[in-house]
């Protein structure tokens, strides 16, 4: 049914052009002067028209089913063009159209004065294909800076600060290991964190399963990271990303890696604790922060030759070795000073070694 209705109207289409040729057709014997060699009455005329518009009915009948696989390709082919296309590019995209398309109608103005038949209406068609075309190419090649320019005059709170999500400064994607943390919804109090915060639903998916665990650590977890993401979203209203339009995200299974492709297709920065993602995301090319490293930027500086009064908690892992930590929780190894477990001893800093994975102290008792 919905094919015969398809290729009604493919042929309704076609007599409206014929009927559009006819007058073409009668434009051109004016034009020519071919008019006054072959003189036609009205009737005339009217019979020709009908002729061009069931000549045109007929043949877009005939080739309405090729017409049809044909549209579909192309339609096909157009979807998976704009799925390619980032999402935060549409907005400014249409923007850039809307103008280019406004400016055309106004140019088109000009081209009406114009007295040779169908000139100006050819002459206008082009101008809105090219000024709409190069409005989408401005639009979408300068979208964050007219994205940036819209949040600008955007209401702004009573300390000054922009109202909503807009912001120049990069998107920031947060990962599941950060959310578990904890420590991200602090440093957005803070607000070291700017520009949009992005929590992809994929990765509300992967808390969600990590909350369901049957394994009580993981569950508690998993518990602890919806709490975080419900006062992130208290807190700031970040909403949650909707990544169901990026279709080349669902053919990727891991999340670390879904992460690392939205970052790439936003343009976007992760903050994550993850070192392994870490490392990953600097072999992709992806821009991380990294709240472990931030941590460890932030702790006392500690040099040899130092002297501290410190808490022994526990044996090293070597002969006679004895551990405490600070406030920060940085592990101290203190050497020769397992008889002295669960004292208060003091000690002198011999060595500091800075690792990925945090920083460690060597210290001896002071004599």
């Amino acid at each position: 049914m919905i094919r015969k209705l398809i290729r009604g109207v493919i042929t309704l289409c076609g007599g409206l052009l014929g009927f559009g040729v006819s007058y073409l057709f009668h434009g051109l014997m004016i034009v020519t002067n071919l008019g006054e060699t072959l003189i036609l009455t009205e009737t005339q005329k009217d019979i020709l028209s009908i002729v061009f518009a069931l000549s045109f009915a007929l043949l877009f009948f005939i080739i309405a089913p090729s017409i049809g696989r044909q549209s579909q390709k192309v339609a096909k082919d157009i979807e998976s063009d704009l799925q390619k296309v980032p999402s935060q590019e549409f907005i400014p995209g249409i923007f850039g159209l809307v103008i280019g398309l406004f400016v055309a109608y106004l140019i088109s103005q000009i081209y009406m004065t114009i007295e040779l038949p169908f000139v100006g209406t050819v002459l206008s068609l082009m101008t809105y294909l090219l000024l709409g075309y190069i409005g989408v190419f401005v639009a979408t090649r300068r979208g964050k800076d007219i994205l940036a320019t819209i949040a600008a005059t955007r209401k702004t709170t009573a300390t000054g600060k922009v109202k909503g999500k807009g912001s120049e400064a990069t998107p920031k994607i947060l990962d599941t290991s950060v959310i578990i943390d904890g420590r991200i919804a602090d440093i957005m109090k803070t607000g070291f964190i700017e520009g949009t915060v992005v929590i992809p639903e994929f990765v509300l998916v992967e808390l969600r399963h990590i909350a369901d665990s049957s394994d009580s650590l993981k569950r508690n977890r998993g518990r602890r990271g919806l709490d975080v993401l419900k006062r992130i979203q208290t807190e700031y209203g970040i909403e949650i990303y909707n990544t169901d339009g990026e279709k080349m995200l669902e053919e990727i299974p891991e999340v670390d890696v879904k992460l690392l492709k939205l970052a790439q297709i936003m343009n976007g920065k992760v903050v994550t604790n993850d070192f392994n993602l870490n490392k990953v995301a600097m072999i992709k090319g992806v821009e991380v922060l990294n709240i472990n490293e931030l941590a460890n930027t932030l702790k006392p500086v500690v040099l040899p030759g130092e002297d501290m009064q410190l808490f022994l908690v526990k044996e090293g892992k070597e002969n006679n070795q004895a551990v405490a930590y600070l406030d920060d929780g940085t592990m101290i190894v203190v050497e020769e000073s397992r008889k002295h477990i669960g004292e208060t001893i003091e000690v002198i800093v011999t060595s500091v070694l800075q690792t990925a994975a945090g920083r460690m102290i060597f210290a001896k008792p002071k004599k």
